[in-house]
């Protein structure tokens, strides 16, 4: 009961914005827009200035660039055979190789492990930030379809703000300089929000999706890479580095987390499948709620 306890909250945020959409019809890009660039900003700030920079962020590092790589690669590969077009291409590795390992994996391994798992669970929100605000919008800008617009998708990872808070962040934790309880409480504020405000864009999303237009097999490779191929790869990985079990489980848990919401972000905001990315990232949310369960029984 407790793991369900974990996924009301998620649920009943994705809910809202889902009833907020289908009553009142709001448009959305303003609103992906002010996530992206005005408030998680903020979030990668406090996250990277907050948490002790320790040798565990180097085993953890190469967890998740490895894991994230052998993804997208398996990605690339079912997009050749299929002869996918990049906009499909760039949609399904948004859907596929990013994870939801903050308000879904925190929680569900502070459940199981206690304050001592809660400790790598942050250190790989914290990491997971870094690549998804770099690697996940360098996709969603090359797969972009805006009207026949077209973006650079390494000029887009620099045009966006996340990654200079997440710089400045590590500049200060790093030097060590304080910028008072007055700054801070004002980072908080909006800090605070910013994994509200996407998952609320998310449920808004959904609710604009039909289910006559899902496309199915596309689907099923897709969370089947998330929910079922993540947890082997990151069982690989671990296998091969200098840390405890409870680490190497936690690792595998987290690769077995939903598809991460800022997905759904970043995929409005460039016009990358965002139906496919939001229909996977509920979808895989859903699921979860069987295949982490399994999971838990074999991994503990």
């Amino acid at each position: 009961m407790e793991f369900f306890g974990v996924l009301i909250p998620i649920f009943g945020v994705f809910a809202l914005g889902f009833i907020g959409q289908k009553v009142w019809k709001f448009e959305l890009k303003p609103i992906s827009t002010i996530a992206i660039y005005l408030m998680s900003p903020f979030l990668a700030f406090r996250t990277f200035y907050q948490n002790e920079i320790t040798l565990d962020y180097v085993y953890l590092s190469i967890y998740l660039v490895v894991l994230c790589a052998v993804s997208i690669v398996v990605c690339y590969l079912l997009a050749w055979i299929n002869r996918w077009d990049k906009n499909t291409t760039s949609g399904f590795i948004l859907a596929s190789a990013f994870m939801n390992n903050g308000n879904y994996g925190a929680p569900l391994i502070l459940l199981i492990f206690g304050e001592e798992g809660f400790h790598y669970a942050v250190i790989l929100m914290v990491l997971q930030q870094l690549i998804m605000c770099t690697a996940g919008i360098y996709y969603a800008a090359k797969g972009s379809e805006q009207g026949g617009q077209s973006f650079s998708p390494l000029k887009e990872v620099v045009k966006v703000p996340i990654v200079y808070g997440a710089i400045l962040g590590l500049l200060l934790n790093g030097l060590q300089i304080g910028i008072g309880d007055q700054v801070m409480s004002a980072v908080s504020m909006v800090a605070d929000a910013t994994i509200p405000t996407v998952m609320i864009v998310l449920g808004m999303q959904l609710a604009s999706i039909s289910l006559r237009q899902l496309e199915y097999g596309k689907l099923g490779a897709s969370l089947s890479i998330k929910l079922l191929l993540a947890p082997v790869i990151a069982y690989a990985i671990a296998s091969f580095l200098p840390v405890g079990d409870m680490v190497k489980a936690i690792m595998i848990l987290t690769a077995a987390t939903p598809t991460a919401a800022n997905t759904t972000i970043y995929a409005l905001q460039f016009q990358t499948k965002p139906g496919f990315v939001s229909s996977a990232t509920l979808l895989s949310t859903l699921l979860s709620i069987i295949t982490i369960p399994l999971l838990m029984f074999l991994v503990l």
